[in-house]
């Protein structure tokens, strides 16, 4: 059985306390992260930038796949990008919760994938919490949208420009507004 992580216990959801012993551990990696992502950051050759991301995440990212920097992303390790993905200049994911990128997806510039928050309750506030986000095939999310801890975006749907996201999207919808709703379905 595999021995649980701070990273791992993120990844199932556990709500980690201000005071957590391995708090640290966590700090380190996103140091260490962001060492990587500003070396990415600062090339201007797609093949580095694909392969900085690649050491980032942890995995292969296909070929078809494009990215423009600059990319934020503070762990990346729980972040998969499909094929034929294309994400535009300036977007930030905060991944400790887990972010899936299926294929075809549009990510344009100024996005915000927010897997993390932490408590209402102001005694609680410094915990940090974490739930995943899912980006189906084929979605286009627009300019400085922001997708909230725990949402999925539908197949084929499109989040207006601005929006802000903190409910499930269905497939075939457009939704749009802080926060966002149904502007209409898809035909």
């Amino acid at each position: 059985m595999e021995q649980s992580t701070i990273f791992t216990r993120l990844k199932n959801g556990e709500t980690i306390s201000a005071n957590d012993f391995e708090r640290k551990e966590l700090r380190d990696a996103s140091f260490a992260t962001i060492k990587l992502v500003a070396k990415m950051n600062n090339s201007t050759n797609l093949n580095d930038v694909r392969e900085l991301l690649e050491q980032i995440i942890g995995s292969e990212i296909d070929k078809s796949t494009a990215i423009f920097t600059p990319l934020y992303i503070n762990y990346g390790k729980h972040t998969k990008i499909g094929k034929n993905v294309f994400i535009n200049f300036n977007c930030t994911f905060l991944d400790l919760g887990g972010i899936t990128i299926e294929d075809d997806v549009l990510i344009a510039p100024n996005v915000s994938l927010l897997t993390e928050g932490h408590p209402i309750n102001p005694t609680e506030r410094h915990a940090l919490l974490s739930k995943p986000i899912h980006i189906k095939r084929n979605a286009w999310i627009g300019a400085n949208a922001t997708i909230m801890q725990g949402v999925t975006i539908g197949e084929n749907s499109i989040v207006a420009a601005g929006a802000v996201v903190s409910k499930d999207v269905p497939d075939n919808a457009i939704v749009g507004g802080i926060p966002a709703k149904l502007i209409k379905n898809i035909e």
